[in-house]
């Protein structure tokens, strides 16, 4: 053998042994070192899993409904819609989900509101008493409306087609009073719902920049969610105790039309957790008979008003926050921790789950026992479907991550 080719086979040797070296280094338990590497293999679940925002501090995707993408035209990526905090407190930024650039949408105080309207390209939000739209492509602001200073509502959802923003008041001061005094959820949640305190449901005409009350009851009005097609359906709930309240409803914002979607049928049921398929064919929600002992998520068929498909899984899967792809054939859940309401032994755990018969077949995506469950993962399907986006702090604070469908080979 010539020593040229010697020296190249051990050149091949040499690489090749680099590379499963580093392999093996990348397939690591998810959150076991504090920083992790910016991508990784679950060594669990096989799975790859990558952070997504790379930027200083804390940064936080949205609540699972509230769709934060924009699809883009050609192929320079899609844009997701985050909070990241700033010395003003936390702001909206975008990352492309090709080149995972980061690019500040505001810079004002007391920016609240996770809403984008994927038609117009624009983020929603609130500062103050005033409501902003930015626009994620080339980050043009204009203004929308100004609440009077006593009026002390707050945006909740903007509609598919950028015409009709919803918001919620509730009258006097007692709620604030209440969240002031009790800020932690445990403690301020039974004590607003006992008090039913009157809320009043209002839309805004954004073109026309007026102001209208639609209904008005007292109850604990709360979670508004624009239908992601309807422009005129709007889902609310009566949030408190779930075992107590009759959670969710739909009102028509044109006709007033205003129908429970899901009617309790044994005591201690209980079903909330509500979101929209993609196509806004479906509203499903965590449907549990009764609370904490059978799990399920249901949906009801938006055309007909029928809970025709409903999926049970077991105590394990279930998982605080779903999701859906836009043909609703598989689903991603984020799991929950033993102090949640399935008192689950063995549920941290990123899911996807596919429907078998009147089942869910589970797979698990990534390895949670490192997060702390006060934050909620609350799961996104990116645009491609290829990745379930969602938040934890197995680092050591709030960051975005991202795990591909697709076991990794």
């Amino acid at each position: 053998m010539s020593f040229r080719k010697h020296l190249t086979l051990m050149t091949i040797a040499f690489l090749q042994a680099n590379l499963s070296a580093i392999m093996a280094q990348n397939v690591m338990e998810t959150g076991g070192t504090k920083p992790m590497p910016a991508q990784w293999i679950d060594k669990v679940t096989g799975h790859k899993v990558v952070r997504l925002v790379n930027r200083e501090g804390d940064n936080a995707s949205f609540y699972f409904n509230n769709t934060p993408f924009v699809s883009q035209q050609k192929s320079e990526g899609d844009l997701m819609v985050f909070y990241g905090k700033t010395e003003k407190g936390m702001q909206l930024f975008t990352v492309n989900l090709k080149t995972q650039k980061t690019e500040q949408l505001t810079n004002r105080q007391k920016v609240s509101g996770e809403m984008v309207c994927a038609k117009t390209h624009e983020a929603f939000y609130q500062s103050g008493d005033s409501i902003f739209a930015v626009n994620v492509n080339t980050h043009k602001t204009r203004f929308i409306y100004a609440f009077a200073p006593d009026f002390k509502g707050r945006v909740g959802t903007i509609n598919a087609d950028g015409t009709f923003m919803a918001c919620v008041k509730a009258t006097g001061d007692e709620e604030r009073e209440i969240l002031a005094k009790y800020p932690e959820k445990h403690d301020f949640f039974n004590r607003i719902y006992d008090a039913h305190i009157q809320h009043t449901l209002y839309v805004l005409d954004v073109k026309y920049k007026t102001l209208k009350q639609i209904r008005q009851e007292n109850e604990w009005t709360n979670h508004l969610l624009f239908s992601p097609t309807d422009p005129y359906n709007l889902s609310y709930c009566h949030e408190g105790p779930w075992e107590k309240v009759d959670r969710i409803w739909n009102i028509n914002i044109k006709t007033g039309e205003n129908k429970l979607l899901h009617k309790r049928t044994m005591v201690n049921e209980i079903a909330g957790h509500e979101f929209f398929s993609p196509l806004g064919n479906t509203e499903w929600f965590d449907l549990q008979k009764p609370k904490g002992q059978t799990f399920f998520l249901a949906g009801i068929n938006m055309k007909t008003g029928k809970e025709d498909r409903v999926y049970q899984m077991d105590r394990n899967e279930w998982s605080i926050h779903f999701n859906v792809t836009k043909d609703e054939q598989t689903f991603a859940g984020d799991g929950g921790n033993a102090g949640q309401v399935a008192k689950a032994p063995d549920g941290m755990w990123i899911y996807l789950f596919k429907p078998d018969g009147d089942h869910f077949k589970s797979e698990k995506l990534v390895n949670m026992k490192n997060h702390n469950y006060h934050l909620e993962p609350n799961v996104h399907f990116s645009p491609d479907e290829k990745w379930v986006i969602f938040r934890a702090n197995f680092e050591g604070r709030e960051g975005i991550y991202a795990v591909e469908v697709a076991k990794h080979q």
